[in-house]
């Protein structure tokens, strides 16, 4: 018998009223074909951003808990609009908000934690056959009981808590992508669709900048089992399913370039060569909701010298972070400096893990094509470099051709090495 399948529509693929009805027809398949049917939905096309403009036309800093308030109504239009498209299908919809769908969160306004999913509600509308409509990207705080949002790309989140919550045999996440890529395909046309992949490795690619899924989708899903299908609203076609490393068919020594053009680096001069001052600082990045990425520190090069801090932030985080930073200067160090023109790019794959030469292959070829490194961070399975965001979309093609990831030529684990002065 057919289980239980939660469904997630993004921004494009509700952007206007077309395909609002193509999301309906999609969700009214599903369950014709005898599924129950939870959809999550995010706001149509821009609407976030245009929310975003109203609130800074009327404010220079926007209150968080208001902007909140705001930015929830894109994602209820969006359910409202796609109930009204499936009843007159002849199916019943009930929409409901991420507070009526149970979605229970910490009390950070703009980027709210899920706490717990108290699925109740969906589960006596799903009894009483209706289809149900989620908003994404939203909830209700725990304690204050305001309304709460998740941060950039929520709504991947919000539909794989639910799909946990309720033990959804699959959460299918509709993009205006096929799928998962090895590089973007704005950028490398013969970028290859990935059948599947690992969730160690989709984390590592949505932490570097692949925007099919969001990081901390794929974080609640490896933790809760929940399998994801990420696949095209336009095509029936299959996409890529993210599973267990253990289930994943092939191991490819690269699986993926990624890269991100929204990078800002923060730079911190003078700070005391003592126990303690990089904690001052960056618990004040954490007080503010700052995501840090890349850190790197030089030591003093003789006793009773000062050292040197850099970090990266998402560009969009940068004016936070130099508010959180500006009151210890004097203090936890001794000037600060941001820069905003920064991108990233990187390389994943599993089968890095055993194999030497990459990050030297990577170097090469970034030398090779007259990229300047300034920041280095690995894993595992990743290697990221930070470079001038001006040149990322060079470096994502060379590294893409370097390692061969177009079709048949990926180069996989149990190759032997291609060896080469560059590796």
């Amino acid at each position: 018998m057919p289980g239980l399948i939660v469904m997630k529509f993004g921004g494009t693929s509700v952007a206007d009223a077309e395909r609002i009805k193509r999301a309906a027809g999609r969700i009214v398949e599903k369950r014709e074909a005898g599924h129950q049917v939870v959809a999550v939905l995010s706001a149509r096309g821009k609407t976030t951003d245009e929310l975003i403009t109203m609130a800074e036309e009327v404010s220079a800093a926007p209150d968080p808990r208001e902007m909140d308030m705001l930015l929830s109504t894109g994602e209820r239009i969006s359910c409202a609009l796609c109930a009204m498209a499936i009843n007159d299908l002849g199916h019943r919809a009930i929409s409901l908000t991420g507070s009526q769908a149970g979605i229970v969160t910490d009390e950070s306004h703009t980027k709210a934690l899920i706490l717990d999913v108290r699925a109740e509600r969906i589960r006596g509308a799903l009894e009483e056959d209706n289809i149900v409509l989620v908003a994404g990207f939203q909830g209700v705080s725990r304690d204050a009981r305001n309304v709460t949002t998740l941060g950039r790309g929520g709504s991947d989140t919000s539909a794989v808590a639910v799909a946990a919550a309720l033990g959804a045999e699959v959460c299918e996440i509709y993009t205006d992508v096929a799928g998962v890529y090895s590089a973007d395909p704005r950028i490398v046309p013969n970028a290859r669709k990935l059948e599947t992949v690992s969730f160690e490795e989709m984390l590592e690619m949505a932490a570097s900048g692949a925007g099919v899924l969001q990081l901390r989708s794929v974080e609640y899903a490896r933790n809760h089992g929940v399998r994801i299908h990420c696949r095209s609203s336009f095509s029936e076609e299959p996409g890529t399913v993210v599973l267990a490393e253990g289930e994943t068919m092939e191991q490819p020594l690269i699986t993926a370039v990624t890269h991100s053009d929204r990078e800002a680096r923060v730079t911190l001069t003078g700070v005391p060569d003592a126990p303690g001052a990089a904690a001052r600082i960056f618990g004040a990045l954490a007080q503010a909701n700052v995501n840090v990425d890349m850190i790197v520190q030089n030591e003093p090069a003789s006793g009773g010298g000062q050292a040197e801090i850099s970090f990266t932030v998402p560009r969009e985080d940068l004016r936070v972070a130099r508010a959180a930073l500006e009151p210890l200067v004097g203090e936890a160090f001794a000037e600060l400096s941001s820069y905003e023109e920064m991108g990233k790019v990187s390389i994943v794959g599993a089968g890095m893990r055993s194999h030497p030469g990459v990050a030297a292959k990577v170097f090469s070829v970034l030398a090779r094509e007259g990229v300047n490194i300034d920041m280095i961070s690995t894993s595992p399975i990743k290697i990221s470099c930070v470079i001038d965001r001006d040149r990322v979309e060079q470096a994502v093609r060379a590294l893409h051709s370097a390692f061969e990831l177009s079709g048949e030529d990926t180069i996989l684990v149990e190759d032997t090495f291609r060896a080469s002065p560059t590796s």
